[in-house]
């Protein structure tokens, strides 16, 4: 379904996405991230709702759809080094900073921090290209 959709995320010299296309891979690395566990639950889905109705001001219908997409693209995406550096060359860093702050609100969902998350989320961080300082920032952000 997404091929064609993949195939110029990560082309040798991607574009930059349209808003919708970088809205779609952003969300599918909130799914991604959630789902690292291999628990990937109604409150981790609730809070993917949350934040992506609130980063785009859509309605419960586009909300739901986007995320069901999200879930689709996340299954058929490549492996997370591949996905991330894609997205880092075709989304503008203030997004991919505060894409970084959205994966903090859903790992951070059931009010535990693990290693576990602290792992992922660094090397995500890394991956996307945010800074250390920034990504310390999100996490405060969220916590706070």
């Amino acid at each position: 379904m997404f091929a064609d959709f993949l195939k110029r995320l990560t082309a040798p010299a991607p574009t930059q996405l349209p808003e919708t296309d970088a809205r779609l891979a952003l969300t599918a690395l909130l799914v991604r991230v959630a789902r690292t566990d291999g628990e990937y639950d109604a409150d981790e889905k609730a809070r993917i709702d949350t934040i992506t109705a609130t980063r785009y001001e859509l309605d419960a219908a586009a909300v739901t759809s986007l995320r069901n997409n999200a879930e689709q693209l996340e299954t058929e995406a490549p492996d997370t080094v591949r996905f991330t550096r894609a997205i880092k060359d075709t989304v503008a860093y203030d997004d991919r900073v505060d894409v970084i702050e959205a994966l903090w609100q859903v790992a951070l969902a059931d009010g535990e921090r693990t290693d576990d998350e602290d792992t992922v989320l660094r090397l995500v961080s890394h991956l996307l290209g945010v800074s250390d300082r920034d990504s310390a920032l999100a996490r405060q952000r969220v916590t706070s």
